[in-house]
């Protein structure tokens, strides 16, 4: 089989788009000590490249996050296309975005009753590189931000 071409920077950037958009459920890397910990997580937002995911004050991924706050995120669809999204999560405390969250979430709503629950905590994962890579074809491809 022939190979493709690479993509171009715009097409790399579309089919990163589509790989996100497929893939509800991606990896979250993140560090413990010296060893990394990956575990499934489900965004609560999505704009572009810059991803928010909530989770729980007394979660080890929450710990995690506070002693370094690099992570990564790894989407793959069904057809083995992947992206990683290489960024820093930064808590969002409060504000309008945080509130338009929380509103457009029924599970979050269910769950913690109340925005102002302790247990509730927003994270934003401002990419800082972004990478694709076609189904098995060992070569990642720059997304440009």
């Amino acid at each position: 089989m022939k190979p493709l071409p690479p993509p171009t920077p715009e097409e790399a950037r579309a089919l990163a788009l589509a790989v996100l958009t497929a893939d509800k459920f991606p990896m979250l890397a993140t560090i413990d000590g010296d060893q990394p910990r990956v575990r499934p997580v489900s965004p609560v937002l999505t704009e572009m490249f810059t991803v928010w995911v909530a989770s729980m004050r007394s979660s080890a991924k929450t710990a995690e996050i506070e002693r370094s706050r690099r992570v990564e995120l790894c989407y793959l669809t069904p057809d083995h296309d992947q992206v990683r999204i290489t960024g820093v999560a930064e808590l969002v405390p409060g504000g309008e975005k945080r509130q338009a969250i929380w509103d457009a979430n029924p599970l979050l709503r269910a769950y913690l009753k109340s925005i102002d629950n302790p247990e509730f905590l927003l994270y934003r994962i401002d990419p800082h590189r972004v990478r694709y890579m076609r189904e098995w074809a060992l070569e990642y491809h720059e997304v440009p931000l």
